[in-house]
Parts: C-alpha cells; structure tokens; sequence
C-alpha cells in the first residue's frame, strides 16, 4: 500500500519559513505527478504546488515567487520550501501522488501563520 507522510509544519511569525517534507513509502522515479495541496479553516482544498517527472513545476498564484517545490528520487521525498509566509498561508499542507490512474493522499501537516 502506498503510503505519503508529511511532515516540517508547525508555528511561525509572518515573513518567516518552512520546509514541507512528503515522504513516499514507493518510488518516485517513475512517471507521476506529485503536488502539495492545502485546505484552510471553512475553505475548500487547493493545490498549491505541482511537480511531474522531469521536474517541469507549477504554482498557484498566491504562492509563486515564495514557494519551491522540489523532489529527490533517490529518498523518495518531495519539498516544500514554504518563504516569506503570511498570515493567509495557515493551513493544513497535504502532499499528493498521481501515478498510473491512482490518486494518493497523506494525512496532512499543520502551518499556522502568526501576524
């Protein structure tokens, strides 16, 4: 079974910074799509970051310029790299796998964006 677990979140003052990890119980090497999603208090779940093989990205608007997704093949792992947070930023940070028609979740990390 294939198993995605977060983890990095956590408290911090605006303007400041987090590393999102998404650990992956399989390989990522092969052709998929990884992305990081996020669902704020009494909002629908979005997609802030995406990452395909051969390492072509795309940002949601809101987090273009700050946010850095990234991946290493050979841990298995994919980054968020989260600068220059604001207040709008808590949420819950899920990390996602699209592979082979499969979709996969993990549970979640928590970031809360004090002003």
């Amino acid at each position: 079974q294939v198993q995605l677990v977060e983890s990095g979140g956590g408290s911090v003052q605006a303007g400041g910074s987090l590393r999102l990890s998404c650990a992956v119980s399989v390989s990522i090497f092969s052709i998929n799509i990884m992305g990081w999603y996020r669902q704020a208090p009494g909002k629908q779940r979005e997609m802030v970051a995406g990452i395909i093989s051969g390492d072509s990205t795309n940002y949601a608007d809101s987090v273009k310029g700050r946010f850095t997704i990234s991946r290493d093949n050979a841990k298995n792992t994919v980054y968020l790299q989260m600068n220059s947070l604001k207040p709008e930023d808590t949420a819950v940070y899920y990390c996602r796998k699209l592979a082979g028609g499969m979709d996969y979740w993990g549970k979640g990390t928590l970031v809360t964006v004090a002003s």
